[in-house]
């Protein structure tokens, strides 16, 4: 599709966005805060379509998320904070700057030292910690991901990945100590570390553990359904059943 019908497209998108907030009950009631957890469940859904490689609904779901995009810029519109133009305008100039391999004369070699340079200039533009970017509302393990892929933008990472299994190790010690001392809020902390380190060990096998998470999730939940299945086949309530007999069916399922 070319350029002009592109921005024919999003015009259109906008047209509509004007006549609904002037006509339309429920969106003349929106606000930046009542969209938020709207936009969040948008995202998850997205992400969902990614992982089963549903390109009809990742298309569906990007334009539930740029709806979510233009309805913001429509309501800061209003307030005369910002409008479409100037968020644009604004991710636009950002680029040009943290890109200045492609828009000036700087020399890099290859990604990393692309995200090196990223992190580099974002200190730069004032922040004072490469940590500032990571949302302290991202679920834990997202979290973990980012905190992680940031520090090492300025160097701060292990240098070989048998460190990262070495430091995986001596987390799991440290755990099963505190498991045996039975100290509830230390073993919490001791798993804590474990799962952070085994994000960071992840991270080193070039594995997204949020998507190796979610696969394991979704294998599980369809081996789990079909022993279901096959119990309501028998008449029997799978807490009639004994762990054996539910065995034979979930070994069934891993073949599938």
């Amino acid at each position: 599709m070319s350029k002009e019908l592109q921005l024919k497209a999003f015009e259109r998108l906008l047209i509509i966005m004007d006549e609904l907030r002037e006509q339309c009950p429920w969106d003349k009631k929106q606000t930046l805060q009542t969209l938020r957890h709207l936009t969040i469940e948008e995202t998850y859904e997205l992400g969902d379509a990614i992982l089963d490689n549903d390109l009809n609904e990742v298309k569906k779901e990007l334009g539930d998320l740029l709806l979510h995009i233009v309805f913001y810029a429509k309501i800061g519109s209003e307030t005369n904070d910002f409008d479409i133009a100037d968020v644009c305008n604004e991710i636009c100039d950002k680029l040009i700057h943290r890109h200045p391999h492609i828009y000036s004369d700087t020399v890099v070699k290859d990604e990393e030292e692309v995200k090196q340079n990223w992190e580099k200039l974002k200190l730069k533009e004032g922040k004072k910690s490469v940590l500032e970017g990571v949302p302290r509302s991202l679920p834990a393990l997202v979290k973990a991901s980012r905190i992680q892929d940031k520090v090492k933008g300025v160097g701060f990472d292990w240098e070989e990945p048998h460190q990262v299994w070495d430091k995986v190790q001596e987390e799991l010690e440290e755990l099963q100590v505190e498991v045996k001392a039975g100290d509830q809020d230390k073993i919490e902390a001791e798993f804590g570390d474990v799962l952070f380190s085994m994000i960071n060990y992840a991270r080193f096998l070039n594995v997204n553990p949020e998507d190796a998470l979610e696969r394991t999730n979704k294998k599980f939940i369809k081996r789990f359904q079909y022993l279901e299945s096959k119990a309501g086949e028998l008449g029997k309530p799978l807490m009639d059943m004994t762990l054996a007999e539910m065995d034979v069916f979930w070994n069934e399922a891993k073949k599938l």
